[in-house]
């Protein structure tokens, strides 16, 4: 066994795993500085003056995900799903909008909660709004679009969790919707733990050596992981800057009219980035002339149902569930992003 192979036996994770996104941003500024070297400085020098612009709030987002990391301020989903279907559909819808899960990590929970016999209803408004806003996106939302933007998408991701929990209601009540589970889907794994066997939060979590460690780890992690994404979506902002056709947004996605926002939404539903890399280029978008009714409606049908997102409902979901999640999904991306160019044609 040489060194390097004694290294690699001894120092687990001594040659960590090349990461993707970080590849993918070298790849094109390696290309940038060989093929146009002007734009690759100027790229450079914009992703730099993007990164300190955003920085104070990125930081606040980070550590807003470490207290909820820490103290298990996600336990207090459980809570949400108990009484009376009508006050818990309202409540999931709210609690949605406050947990930091994206719209695959939520399903685990989701199949434990309906495991446990939690009404379908709830669990859809939980399903529809927790991965459209929380704390965290909710600040770096308010940095890069605006604080207007981020409240709209927030009122817009406790809508769209109300329409998808009392649609399901009344396709329930019709006899619709039975069964919501594959039988192959199992009950959420150690994912759906905290709803089973809820903890109490502890909110001054740093005087406990164990969730200190845990905020901390969990404030790395996502460090690391918002970083590279929002370095990514500054990197393209800067190209489609500079190479985007001038006034080709504006055509198809400008104006307030209802046909920008509805292509917004399709196009949004199957090519949705990251919910952080989108923020930057909707940001370009909007600056090139689309409707900020259309980008809403883009963040909002992306944002639950990404192609990732929607196989992994399909392997829980039985059909019709599934249909009724795309179909909520949609028509809540269309009325959000209509609501929204109202609410600023008045202005």
């Amino acid at each position: 066994m040489n060194d390097s192979q004694t290294a690699r036996t001894l120092i687990p994770g001594v040659w960590p795993k090349p990461d993707l996104v970080w590849l993918v941003i070298a790849a094109i500024f390696a290309l940038l500085f060989w093929l146009v070297p002007e734009q690759g400085m100027a790229s450079l020098a914009f992703v730099l003056k993007a990164v300190l612009s955003v920085l104070p709030l990125f930081l606040l987002s980070i550590a807003l995900l470490a207290a909820a990391t820490g103290s298990g301020a996600d336990n207090l989903i459980a809570t949400a799903f108990v009484g009376r279907t009508a006050p818990m559909i309202v409540l999931a819808a709210l609690m949605g909008a406050l947990s930091p899960f994206c719209s695959c990590g939520v399903i685990p929970l989701i199949a434990a909660l309906l495991a446990l016999g939690v009404p379908l209803p709830a669990v859809m408004a939980f399903w529809l709004a927790s991965p459209l806003m929380d704390p965290a996106q909710f600040v770096l939302t308010a940095s890069v679009l605006g604080l207007p933007f981020a409240l709209a998408k927030t009122v817009a991701a406790i809508a769209v969790g109300l329409l998808g929990g009392f649609g399901t209601y009344a396709l329930t009540a019709a006899g619709a919707l039975a069964q919501p589970l594959r039988d192959t889907a199992g009950n959420g794994g150690c994912g759906g733990a905290r709803v089973r066997n809820p903890k109490a939060v502890v909110w001054a979590f740093w005087r406990e050596p164990a969730r200190r460690d845990k905020a901390l780890s969990a404030a790395g992690k996502n460090t690391l992981f918002l970083g590279k994404m929002l370095i990514l979506a500054f990197v393209l902002e800067s190209l489609m800057s500079a190479w985007m056709p001038s006034g080709w947004i504006a055509r198809v996605l400008g104006g307030d009219g209802p046909v920008a926002i509805i292509i917004a939404a399709l196009i949004g539903i199957p090519a949705y980035l990251n919910g952080t890399a989108a923020l930057p280029l909707m940001r370009e978008m909007i600056g090139q002339g689309m409707a900020p009714g259309a980008a809403l409606a883009f963040l909002i049908g992306g944002g639950v149902t990404s192609i990732p997102a929607a196989i992994a409902v399909w392997s829980i979901a039985r059909a019709p569930v599934f249909v009724a999640y795309l179909a909520f999904s949609l028509a809540g991306a269309i009325l959000s992003g209509l609501a929204w160019q109202t609410v600023l044609s008045l202005n």
